[in-house]
C-alpha cells in the first residue's frame, strides 16, 4: 500500500508547504515573492514553466479563472474564516465591501475597491489552494510585465485603452510576439480576461506584481466556528421550512452541486422551455442554438433535457442584477412549492445547501430518467435529501462532521465531484472503491454502491470506469510529475480533493473515535448505510491535448455530471420506495 512507499517528488512539495505555513505564523504581511523560489522548485504539474523565462500562459490562465478580476489591482490578500475574524483583526464590515466572484472557484471574497482582497477560508485546503495560485499568478504576471514594459507594443495597447486607436489583427499578432506566446495561448488569455483583456494587459505592462498575504486566524477552532455559523444559518432556515427539525427525519446526504438534483426532480427548465428557447435563439451562447436545432432534428445524441438544464444556468446569469435576482427568485419559489428548498449562506462558508422533501415532490415533474417504480409511495415518506454544493478539500470533513452530528439517521452518503484522470479523457466517469487520502495518509477501502451499469445508460459522450483507485490530494498545484507517477504505477487513476476527508467523516460517524492516521481503513465492515462516490473527469494531466487548463467543461460537462446525478437519484428513490413498501407490509 502507498503508506509504505516513499513518494518521489514529495520532498520539494513538502518543503514548499512547510515554507508558507511557517511564514504564515508571522504577525506581519508575507511577501509572495518570498515563496517564488520554493514554488518553482517543486516543479508543479500545473506550473511546469515556473522556472522558465518564457511565460506559462496555461498556469496563468488557471489562476485568472480562479481569482477575481480585481486581482489586477490587489496588493494585499487577507485570509480569515468569518466576518467576526476580520472584525477582530481590524477589518470591520468587510461584507460591505464589493463582493467579487471567480469563474471556476467558489469562495466568499470581498474587494475594498483599491488594493485589498478579503478571502473567506473554510479549511486548510483553502490555504493550500490560494497560496500556490497567487504565487503562480505573480510569477507569470511579472514575466509578462518584463516583456511589455517600455515597448512600442505597450504604447499601442495604451492608445487602444484610451480610445485613440483600434487594435488591428496585425497589432494583436505583435502583442503575442512581444509577450513571447503562441496565438493559441493568446486566445486562452483573451477568453479568460474577456472584455478586460486590453485594460489588464496595459496594467501588466505598467507595473510589476508584488503582492502580500496575511492570515488573520489559522486555528482549528476558527474553522470550526465558521462551520458552526454555516450550520446555524442553514438549520434555522430549514426548520422554518420543514416546521420541524432535520434531526427528526431520516436523511440521505449528498455532496454534488446546486443544479442537477433540483433540475432532475423539479422540472423547472422544462416548464419554461419556451423562454429558454427564445433566449437561445437571441443570444446563442456557446453556439447552443445550433445544438438545440440538431437535437430537435434528431441529428444529435445529446439529450434535450440536458441542453435545457445548461441553458437555464446561462439564462439565470443573463441581464442586469435586478433581472437576474427576479429570475432566481421565481425559480426558487417554483422549487419550494414542489418540495425543493434552497439555502444560501452569504457570510460563512460559500457552500449552499438544499433540502428535498420526499412527501412534497411532484413525480410528474421528474426527468424521465429518474422515474422508478413505486414513486407514489414517496407521499408517505418523512425522509429528506440533504444536498450540499461540494466543498473544497478538508472543508468536506468539517461540513460532513457537522451535518452528521445534527441530521437525523443517515440512510446513505453520496459524493459526486470533479477529478483528474490519468488514463481516461475529459468527460469520463470514475467510480472508485479505494481512496488514498494525503491529509490523513489513510487508505480507505469501501464498497461503492455504484457500478458502471448504473451510469453508462445515461452517458452519451464519455466512458465509465468502476473499481478504480482514487487519491485525494492537498491542492491542485501541489503535485508534480514524479509524485503523480508513483500513484499511476500503483494503479491510482483518479485524482481529486474531497473523497478522503469525506471518508474520514464517515469513519467517525461509524466508529467511536477520531479517524486514524497512516492506516488501511476498511469501511466494508460496520458501514450501516450506502456509500457512493462518483467522479467525472475535468482534467487529464498526462495528456497535453486536452486539459482543464485549456478547455472549460462548459456544456461538454453536462453529460457526465447529469449521468452521475441520475444514478444517485435513482439509487436514493429506489431505496426510499423499498423502505415505504416494506413499512406497508409490516403494517
Amino acid at each position: 500500500m502507498l503508506r509504505d512507499i516513499p513518494l518521489r517528488g514529495n520532498e520539494e512539495i513538502e518543503l514548499y508547504i512547510r515554507t508558507y505555513y511557517s511564514l504564515l505564523r508571522s504577525t506581519s504581511d508575507i511577501r509572495v515573492r518570498s515563496l517564488e523560489e520554493t514554488h518553482s522548485a517543486m516543479n508543479s504539474s500545473l506550473h511546469v514553466g515556473a522556472d522558465s523565462a518564457t511565460p506559462d500562459i496555461s498556469a496563468f490562465v488557471y489562476g485568472v479563472m480562479r481569482l477575481p478580476q480585481c486581482m489586477t489591482q490587489v496588493k494585499l490578500v487577507l485570509m480569515g474564516q468569518s466576518d467576526e475574524v476580520f472584525a477582530r483583526r481590524g477589518y470591520p464590515d468587510v461584507e460591505k465591501w464589493q463582493a467579487v466572484t471567480t469563474h471556476s472557484r467558489r469562495r466568499k471574497m470581498f474587494f475594498d475597491g483599491t488594493s485589498t482582497l478579503a478571502a473567506f477560508i473554510a479549511s486548510v485546503s483553502d490555504i493550500d489552494d490560494l497560496i500556490p495560485m497567487l504565487t503562480a499568478y505573480q510569477i507569470e504576471w511579472n514575466k509578462l510585465h518584463g516583456r511589455l514594459m517600455g515597448t512600442r507594443t505597450l504604447e499601442r495597447i495604451q492608445a487602444h485603452v484610451y480610445g485613440e486607436r483600434s487594435m488591428e489583427p496585425d497589432d494583436v499578432g505583435h502583442v503575442a510576439t512581444t509577450l513571447g506566446i503562441s496565438s493559441d495561448d493568446f486566445v486562452k488569455l483573451q477568453a479568460a480576461w474577456g472584455p478586460a483583456l486590453w485594460a489588464n494587459l496595459f496594467h501588466v505592462g505598467r507595473e510589476p506584481k508584488d503582492m502580500a498575504i496575511r492570515l488573520l486566524a489559522g486555528s482549528l477552532t476558527d474553522y470550526r466556528r465558521a462551520t458552526d455559523g454555516w450550520w446555524y444559518t442553514i438549520s434555522r432556515d430549514v426548520k422554518r421550512y420543514l416546521q420541524g427539525d432535520l434531526f427528526d427525519r431520516p436523511v440521505y446526504f449528498v455532496s454534488s452541486n446546486t443544479h442537477s438534483l433540483v433540475n432532475l426532480l423539479g422540472g423547472y427548465a422544462l416548464a419554461i422551455e419556451a423562454e429558454l428557447v427564445a433566449y437561445l435563439e437571441e443570444n446563442n451562447p456557446e453556439n447552443l442554438w445550433h445544438h438545440y436545432q440538431r437535437i430537435k432534428a434528431g441529428q444529435s445524441r445529446d439529450r434535450l433535457e440536458d441542453l435545457l438544464y445548461y441553458t437555464l444556468s446561462r439564462y439565470l446569469r443573463h441581464g442586469d442584477e435586478t433581472v437576474r435576482a427576479g429570475k432566481l427568485a421565481a425559480m426558487h419559489q417554483y422549487h419550494k412549492e414542489r418540495g425543493l428548498y434552497h439555502v444560501e449562506n452569504p457570510l460563512y462558508l460559500d457552500v449552499a445547501a438544499q433540502v428535498i422533501k420526499f412527501d412534497s415532490l411532484c413525480p410528474e415533474c421528474f426527468d424521465p430518467r429518474v422515474r422508478v417504480d413505486g414513486l407514489e409511495e414517496l407521499a408517505n415518506s418523512q425522509a429528506v435529501i440533504f444536498n450540499v454544493d461540494y466543498p473544497l478539500g478538508m472543508a468536506a470533513y468539517q461540513i460532513f462532521s457537522q451535518a452528521a452530528t445534527n441530521l437525523g439517521e443517515l440512510q446513505g452518503v453520496y459524493f459526486m465531484g470533479k477529478a483528474a484522470t490519468l488514463n481516461g479523457q475529459v468527460g469520463d466517469v470514475m467510480i472508485p472503491n479505494v481512496v488514498y487520502d494525503e491529509h490523513s495518509r489513510n487508505t480507505f477501502l469501501f464498497r461503492n454502491c455504484f457500478i458502471a451499469a448504473d451510469i453508462a445508460p445515461y452517458l452519451t459522450q464519455g466512458s465509465v470506469f468502476d473499481n478504480q483507485k482514487a487519491v485525494t490530494v492537498r491542492g491542485t498545484f501541489l503535485q508534480n510529475k514524479d509524485f503523480v507517477g508513483i500513484f499511476y504505477q500503483e494503479g491510482y487513476t483518479d485524482i481529486e480533493m474531497e473523497a478522503g476527508p469525506y471518508l474520514s467523516g464517515v469513519y467517525e460517524d461509524i466508529y467511536p473515535k477520531r479517524y486514524p492516521v497512516n492506516e488501511i481503513v476498511n469501511l466494508f465492515i460496520n458501514a450501516p448505510y450506502d456509500i457512493g462516490v462518483i467522479h467525472y473527469a475535468s482534467d487529464t494531466p498526462y495528456s497535453r491535448r486536452q486539459t482543464l487548463l485549456s478547455k472549460s467543461l462548459s456544456y461538454f460537462g453536462v453529460d457526465a455530471s447529469y449521468a452521475a446525478s441520475i444514478a444517485i437519484l435513482r439509487r436514493i428513490l429506489g431505496l426510499e420506495v423499498a423502505t415505504m413498501e416494506a413499512r406497508k407490509v409490516r403494517a
